[in-house]
């Protein structure tokens, strides 16, 4: 029954190995997308509509055509190679969520932080818990149509990443993209473990 991969629910029989993997970052800078673009299967959403009351705690700024939000996780899954599989948890953006973060990152093997050049400052709550968490990450800068160009030296310096530390770039909208930046992310992890042995 596993084989039946054409209706994109089953993991292959050929799968041995699967990391769970989490994709974690402010409001708004595309976990959702990401993990929709990348997933073989129809992805688990748990969004809700956003409605006046959200307006005092959820700033739209950068992001004013966003008029729903993940209240508890996204799932999705990609089979990179015939013997390997990534299960992708996506993380509410918002601080009141935290013990839901905390509570999915649990087993997880790294994340990948999304983050937003233009409003980087945001991304500080999210590094900061995969720091707390010890978990080995990557960040990648989501590309937004204004997204401004700066040079990767300042963008290490304003998010204070450690010079072993991947920052890529990558449009969450694109598969191919999002793709990459996870095989980045499984990269670099494997290096961490190779470094570790």
């Amino acid at each position: 029954m596993a084989s039946r991969l054409s209706d994109g629910i089953y993991v292959r029989d050929t799968v041995q190995i699967t990391a769970k993997l989490m994709v974690v970052g402010p409001f708004g800078v595309g976990k959702t997308t990401l993990i929709g673009a990348v997933s073989e299967i129809d992805p688990l959403r748990t969004e809700e509509l956003m409605t006046r009351d959200s307006v005092p705690v959820d700033d739209v700024t950068g992001v004013p055509e966003k008029r729903s939000t993940t209240v508890a996780l996204d799932f999705g899954r990609l089979t990179l190679a015939d013997d390997f599989a990534l299960y992708l948890f996506g993380t509410p953006g918002q601080q009141r969520f935290t013990q839901i973060w905390e509570d999915l990152c649990r087993g997880a093997y790294g994340a990948l932080v999304l983050a937003d050049s233009r409003s980087l400052a945001e991304s500080f709550e999210a590094l900061s818990l995969v720091e707390k968490s010890a978990l080995p990450y990557i960040v990648a800068l989501n590309s937004f149509p204004d997204t401004p160009d700066y040079p990767e030296a300042e963008l290490r310096e304003a998010l204070d990443l450690d010079e072993a530390t991947p920052l890529i770039v990558c449009d969450a909208r694109d598969r191919e993209s999002a793709k990459n930046a996870l095989i980045a992310l499984v990269q670099h992890l494997y290096a961490d473990h190779q470094e570790s042995s």
